[in-house]
């Protein structure tokens, strides 16, 4: 039963999704925009561990035999990014719902009906990354073979200046983007429907792929956005991603807003569970769960 409502939850109304052009895309950045000037100091904290995230993993990748997978891991960070923006997706729906939108709510997904399904579309992305990962590497050993290049400017000179170079970012970008393209439609709305309804991982993935397939050219300059935001962000130091991330998240769920109807039944507000205050003459009966 456990796994039954992580496939398809307990909303039995398939979501209808509309026909969507480039203006709503414009218009849902303009309302992400003004969801991080209303909540900029939430925004930056939830997302500074993204961009720090970065530059550790980058830094590993400089002092050892890692270092050809440095702009794979950068590239990738788009893979997960729908994840990683979850907390954001929550602000805004309170927001938009006239709800408290203090930046503890955001941690409120913890408490979602759909928890269960997140966590697995989390790891489906996460598994998409690792071979994202591994693929990169495996270009990299076909053109350069196993042995590491000895520093960061023989590396360059190696990428830029041979044939094999140029074999590796050509074939390198043109699996990255079947990559990126694969991650865009299973996550492109996936996780704010979550967050909006208990309606599964499969129901959520499946929506995801039907808003690509029935708007293919509106979504294809929505993941262009995407790439050329996170591209920006990512080029001083990462640094940048404190606000293109929280934009970006803000912006998504707007999007979903525009791209898949309102449900027609929609659900009481999840709320965590209230903590009850307890004292030390409640010692030791606290400790049961049946008692209070």
């Amino acid at each position: 039963m456990a796994y039954s409502h992580i496939l398809v939850g307990t909303n039995p109304a398939r979501p209808i999704v509309r026909r969507i052009s480039p203006t709503d895309l414009y218009q849902s950045l303009a309302r992400g925009i003004d969801d991080f000037t209303a909540m900029p100091s939430h925004a930056v904290f939830l997302c500074i561990v993204y961009p720090l995230l970065g530059m550790f993993l980058i830094a590993m990748t400089l002092g050892h035999s890692m270092l050809p997978l440095a702009f794979p891991i950068a590239a990738g960070f788009a893979l997960i990014g729908p994840l990683a923006a979850i907390g954001l997706y929550e602000l805004s729906r309170r927001r938009e719902a006239g709800l408290d939108t203090s930046s503890s709510h955001a941690l409120d997904v913890l408490h979602s009906p759909s928890l269960g399904a997140i966590v697995a579309l989390g790891m489906l992305l996460m598994a998409i990354f690792l071979i994202w990962l591994a693929v990169a590497e495996a270009i990299y050993v076909g053109n350069f073979g196993y042995a590491a290049p000895a520093s960061l400017g023989q590396f360059a000179e190696q990428v830029f200046h041979t044939s094999a170079g140029w074999t590796l970012i050509v074939v390198g970008t043109g699996v990255g983007f079947l990559f990126a393209v694969l991650a865009l439609s299973i996550s492109a709305i996936s996780f704010p429907l979550l967050l909006d309804r208990d309606v599964g991982a499969a129901v959520a993935l499946l929506t995801s792929i039907r808003v690509v397939v029935e708007n293919p050219m509106t979504m294809a300059l929505w993941g262009l956005i995407v790439a050329t935001l996170l591209f920006i962000g990512s080029i001083p130091f990462f640094l940048g991603l404190t606000v293109v991330m929280p934009v970006l998240g803000h912006a998504t769920w707007h999007l979903y807003r525009r791209a898949v109807e309102p449900d027609p039944n929609p659900r009481e507000d999840y709320r965590p569970r209230e903590r009850v205050p307890r004292s030390a003459a409640d010692f030791p009966a606290a400790l049961f769960p049946t008692r209070r």
